[in-house]
């Protein structure tokens, strides 16, 4: 008898053992699932207030953000000034196109917040104060009439054509005809690279030098004899894009550097001056890697 209530107890304890072992096991249970629910409600709520802060600091910035310069820029920093004001209702976003020359100029008498060159800056640019920074990589385009037969020209040849070395299109497989010079005015950005690189500077016989990319295209696309250069983001069906050295400018050839003649789309600004709010919430937007699809978009290089 008394082995048998002793069976009978210790089963009691058991039970009360499992009991006990078992309430606290859902107790566990219940205190995780709650403490992984505060967090997520946490992160919900952190990913809330980071979205609301952006949204406040986006309506609060306002006024006006002003851009001069380059003409073969148009494309680049047209969409990405709309996209800007997209984000920025009240901001408003302008670009002057007058030329590289006349945009760097822009900056330092202060007629501008930010400048657009399509050339580097030189070594008295920059020693006046000024500061410069790639935005994108654009590949200056060799275009000549869509009736034109030759496709290809090496950058030897071109920088003879461009000399008056060769003066005729059938010299490089082309028609019987005199080949028309056409190209940009002094202070271009587009005319600093392409005679840069083709080693041409205060050589070229240009039969007319023209003041914006827009005039060089529809210039070569009604003269059949004609010859010019232009940025690969601003070329068209008007007109015919060349090959140089057998290869074909495009965003990969540019950025891979096997298309020889390319050159940097720059943002100017004055050396340790600061922009205003929006001036600079601008140029962090146009440097950032969020508009790579969007310089792409227009024809150049991203390189963020």
């Amino acid at each position: 008898m008394k082995k048998s209530i002793a069976i009978i107890a210790a089963a009691v304890l058991a039970m009360g053992a499992l009991t006990a072992c078992g309430s606290q096991a859902e107790e566990t249970t219940a205190a995780a699932t709650e403490a992984a629910t505060t967090a997520e409600a946490a992160e919900t709520e952190a990913a809330e207030e980071t979205e609301a802060e952006t949204e406040a600091a986006a309506e609060e910035l306002s006024g006006a953000v002003a851009t001069d310069g380059s003409t073969s820029m148009e494309s680049v920093i047209g969409i990405l000034g709309e996209s800007f004001m997209q984000l920025h209702p009240d901001v408003t976003f302008t670009y002057n196109p007058t030329g590289s020359g006349s945009g760097i100029t822009a900056v330092q008498e202060g007629r501008c917040d930010i400048g657009l060159s399509s050339r580097a800056l030189k070594d008295e640019e920059a020693a006046s104060g000024l500061k410069g920074e790639t935005v994108a990589l654009d590949g200056i385009a060799i275009i000549v009439n869509n009736e034109n037969p030759v496709a290809d020209l090496s950058l030897e040849q071109i920088a003879q054509i461009y000399t008056g070395e060769i003066t005729n299109w059938s010299e490089v497989g082309g028609n019987d005809e005199e080949i028309v010079l056409i190209g940009r005015e002094a202070g271009s950005g587009t005319r600093d690279g392409f005679e840069s690189i083709t080693g041409t500077e205060d050589l070229c016989q240009y039969r007319q030098e023209l003041t914006s990319t827009g005039d060089v295209i529809t210039t070569v696309s009604q003269n059949p004899a004609a010859i010019g250069y232009a940025s690969l983001a601003s070329v068209s069906d008007d007109t015919k894009t060349l090959t140089v050295d057998g290869v074909e400018p495009t965003e990969d050839t540019v950025r891979d550097g096997s298309y020889k003649i390319q050159r940097p789309f720059v943002l100017v600004t004055k050396d340790g001056e600061a922009l205003s709010a929006q001036a600079q919430a601008f140029y962090d937007y146009a440097m950032s890697s969020d508009v790579a699809d969007l310089i792409a978009q227009a024809g150049a290089v991203a390189i963020h």
